[in-house]
């Protein structure tokens, strides 16, 4: 039998050595997580402003700078950050931001309960930047050096300085197409995470484009942040301990329960062994105190929680840092577990606070009760809706799914995507354009039923959100969400936007930490085509149409698209892949879900009525 001819030869040749910015070029998920184009808050360009923030924090917790400066351009996308801490020793500033390996943390008295343990992360941002400058100020001399996408081009002499002792970096992420393309950074995701660091540091100030943040009460403010007050059914407990710190309250409006983990001042945002611990301890200390067997399950559902730990040495899974792996308090694996540290420190602070604060216990043990007695008159809804959901998912013609799931650990699962479409047309298109290995595609037969005020007992009787929501995998909590990016796809008119609204009320009501995470979205798809017989362009409003009708000029054909439903699978192709834009859905410190409901499907017709008119904005068209 002959071999086949195309065989690939494997050879000395085949091996390469590559420089350790091209290496970070070449594969930035290893370093960052995702590139993406700062639709989404765990999107790469936010990633390389924590990279150099967290530097900062390391040397605030060692006692070292109690202000930090943080400036953004969202025109030229100029970042700067600016600490007044030790500075880096003035000789190893090259080397601390431009060779693997290299760094003060890898000494853990230098540098105790730090984020940063593995000297990637300045690095990691000098190779992905276009622009890149960092300046350590120490004792009166000064040293500056400049970088190209991680090649150095200016090492400046030491120089005499009258500066305070600190570090300033600056860098402008490089917008080639390989890296991160076209990007906008989000003024609001840039604001909660300045916000969650103040939380976390006590004592720190954070200037950010000339705004003052800082926290009095830590984790209680930064829950007081993400929720509104008023759904609070008790005012937040709030304790700590040593290396320990954590808040929580219930509320009526989160049908499953919200966590916001951190370690060393890092977002743990996949959770770890600290925040499995907390809540196994959680779940065992009121069991005790009521001195009854509740589900665990009764106890957590519509708890709204924030811990933070402090340890050394930590491990991630992932450079990215988004879970806890360490199973003890100590580097070395010796000492206590984790589990059993926090589970000793909630066990003696709560159970304490409990036996103080008697009518806080009375509204968690009636929070309870009311879930139990819940759950326990939704058993069989519940099991039918489940049994039917399997007979149908076999066959089930709403629900094209990918091969990739976000709960899985497939490297491109921060990829996973569920289109939620209009009609047949619309996903047709969708699903012959898309990438059946990362995006699937669940089509909605009309307009969805208004689930405001409903309990949760709708969403097991109503067959299609029941199917939705079983697509997703949120029944229970979030921890098994099948796909990072949920995207609402409707056409960009009336009934398009009243289903955005029907889908945004069934979340919100629901599934509010869905929202909250940030994993909702509304495509963006082109409004008008612009095209002569060399050139087609495809504009998103009316200003890229006259430009694309100026630039092409001549015989020039635009046409609208009315629906979804128009745009050929061949032209959609390019809408929802690298050039896709997505608008984040983000609720604000003042968006309390209960009053954006009440407000916007509520019985208040004259006020929304109002709201509309007044906000109201209308078009020509030809």
């Amino acid at each position: 039998m002959e071999e086949q001819n195309n065989r690939t030869d494997y050879t000395e040749d085949n091996i390469k050595s590559l420089d350790w910015s091209e290496h970070i070029r070449l594969r930035p998920g290893m370093y960052i997580g995702k590139l993406g184009d700062g639709a989404s808050a765990d999107d790469g360009v936010y990633v390389l402003i924590k990279e150099v923030i967290d530097n900062s924090i390391d040397e605030f917790t060692m006692g070292c700078g109690k202000v930090i400066e943080v400036d953004v351009d969202f025109d030229t996308k100029r970042v700067r950050i600016r600490d007044y801490g030790r500075g880096i020793p003035l000789s190893k500033v090259v080397d601390c931001v431009s060779k693997m390996n290299t760094g003060a943390k890898y000494d853990s008295e230098v540098f105790q309960k730090s984020v940063g343990m593995n000297g990637v992360g300045t690095k990691a941002v000098n190779a992905l930047s276009s622009y890149f400058k960092v300046q350590s100020i120490r004792d009166g001399q000064t040293k500056i050096a400049e970088f190209q996408k991680g090649q150095i081009v200016k090492d400046n002499p030491l120089q005499p300085t009258d500066l305070e002792n600190g570090t300033c970096v600056e860098f402008i992420p490089d917008n080639d197409p390989r890296i991160f393309g076209k990007y906008a950074f989000i003024d609001d995701y840039i604001t909660k995470m300045i916000w969650r660091y103040v939380c976390l540091n006590k004592g720190l100030t954070i200037k950010y484009n000339g705004k003052k943040f800082y926290s009095k009460n830590g984790l209680k403010d930064l829950l007081l942040s993400s929720m509104n007050e008023a759904d609070s059914l008790y005012p937040i407990i709030h304790l700590s301990e040593e290396n320990f710190e954590f808040a929580f309250t219930h509320s009526d409006k989160v049908y499953t329960e919200e966590h916001y983990s951190f370690v060393n001042g890092q977002n743990t945002t996949q959770g770890g062994t600290h925040l499995a611990g907390f809540r196994e301890a959680l779940v065992k200390v009121l069991k005790e105190f009521y001195k009854k067997d509740y589900e665990p399950s009764d106890i957590r559902q519509g708890l709204v929680a924030a811990i933070s730990l402090r340890i050394k040495e930590p491990v991630f899974e992932s450079q990215t840092k988004t879970k806890l792996g360490s199973t003890n308090m100590q580097p070395d694996g010796s000492g206590v577990a984790v589990k059993t540290y926090i589970a000793d420190i909630v066990r003696r602070t709560l159970d304490d606070y409990l036996h103080i604060n008697s009518e806080a216990a009375d509204a968690i043990l009636q929070k309870v009760v009311r879930n139990e007695k819940e759950r326990k008159g939704m058993q069989s809804i519940r099991k039918l809706a489940k049994e039917s959901a399997k007979k149908v998912s076999l066959t089930n013609k709403k629900l094209r799914d990918c091969r990739v799931h976000y709960n899985s650990k497939d490297p491109r699962r921060l990829e996973s995507t569920l289109f939620i479409t209009e009609g047949d047309s619309a996903s047709g298109s969708i699903t012959k354009s898309r990438d059946v290995n990362t995006q699937a595609v669940f089509s909605l037969r009309g307009k969805p039923e208004n689930s405001y005020g409903k309990s949760k007992e709708f969403v097991y009787r109503n067959e299609e959100l029941n199917l939705l929501h079983n697509a997703l995998n949120i029944d229970e909590d979030m921890d098994n969400l099948r796909y990072n990016n949920v995207v609402i796809a409707t056409d960009a008119d009336v009934d398009g936007m009243h289903i955005r609204m029907l889908l945004m009320t069934f979340f919100l009501r629901f599934f509010p930490d869905l929202v909250k995470a940030g994993h909702v979205y509304i495509l963006q798809t082109p409004l008008f085509r612009v095209r002569n017989k060399k050139q087609t362009l495809y504009c998103y409003n009316e200003k890229e149409r006259d430009e694309a009708a100026e630039k092409l000029r001549g015989n020039v054909e635009i046409t609208r698209f009315k629906g979804l439903g128009e745009i050929s699978s061949d032209e959609f192709r390019y809408f929802i892949g690298k050039d896709i834009r997505l608008d984040p859905i983000i609720l604000n410190k003042e968006s309390s879900v209960g009053e954006v409901l009440s407000f916007f499907m509520g019985s208040n017709s004259p006020e929304r009525q109002e709201y509309i008119i007044q906000n109201l904005r209308y078009e020509d068209i030809d």
